[in-house]
């Protein structure tokens, strides 16, 4: 696999933190042939999590969303990395915003036990553009 870098647009939902609630959204979506190229949930406290969909065909998703009553917000901007899984595959990518002065606000990855992996780098969005011409993609 080649390794590729590009934009990510996803939108996110504040929902409650409790049993059920992604489960049924996953569901859902599933239902309506919604795919994701992202996901990524996580408590921001007082009972509610933060969900961030990096949807593949961000109007299905946009519709599918509005038919059950979620409330987005985006499109947000990100990048997602994939890859092969070798040692130090990111670190190049790192390297690069450190040099320019780019924080890296979150990331998130996971490898697949076959040799890939997937990656995604949020930066502020004020660095988003800076950011995509230090990672090349201008």
């Amino acid at each position: 696999m080649t390794e590729t870098i590009q934009r990510g647009h996803y939108f996110y939902a504040i929902v409650e933190d409790k049993p059920g609630v992604l489960y049924n959204l996953l569901e859902y979506f599933q239902g309506t042939g919604v795919k994701f190229m992202a996901f990524s949930a996580f408590p921001i406290g007082s009972g509610r999590s933060q969900m961030d969909f990096f949807p593949t065909n961000p109007e299905a998703f946009k519709a599918a969303a509005i038919k059950v009553g979620l409330e987005l917000v985006g499109p947000r901007s990100a990048f997602v990395v994939q890859g092969d899984d070798t040692p130090g595959a990111l670190v190049h990518y790192h390297k690069r915003l450190f040099d320019s002065g780019i924080n890296i606000h979150a990331a998130s990855g996971v490898t697949d036990g076959r040799g890939s992996f997937g990656y995604v780098i949020w930066v502020n969005p004020e660095d988003y553009d800076d950011a995509a011409k230090t990672m090349g993609l201008e």
